[in-house]
């Protein structure tokens, strides 16, 4: 994908988000960054050949812990520090139109 400034003003209208012209530079200028550094890595000798990873460390292990039964907390403990409350329920600002 070619990126220019049209290229990423009509991804951030896909995304819903408006760029200004100056973070449409940042965006293009982070791209030519990323761009370059992919360009080193595939100039290495032999790196076709190298099996990508699923993670950076070979060994890891993941051990959970015992899953506890705990006491909650009572809803109106829980609500106390809430400026905006309705109820049971968290006021929140609209975000969304």
């Amino acid at each position: 994908m070619d990126f220019n400034e049209q290229t990423i003003d009509k991804l951030a209208d896909l995304l819903m988000i408006g760029l200004t012209p100056e973070e449409n530079k940042m965006v293009l200028d982070e791209f030519e960054i990323i761009d370059n550094n992919i360009n080193k890595i595939n100039k290495i000798d032999g790196i076709e050949k190298v099996t990508p990873m699923t993670h950076a460390l070979d060994d890891m292990t993941c051990e959970l812990r015992e899953d506890v039964a705990e006491e909650s907390p009572s809803i109106e403990e829980l609500l106390s520090n809430c400026d905006f409350k309705d109820g049971r329920e968290v006021e929140v600002p609209k975000v969304v139109e």
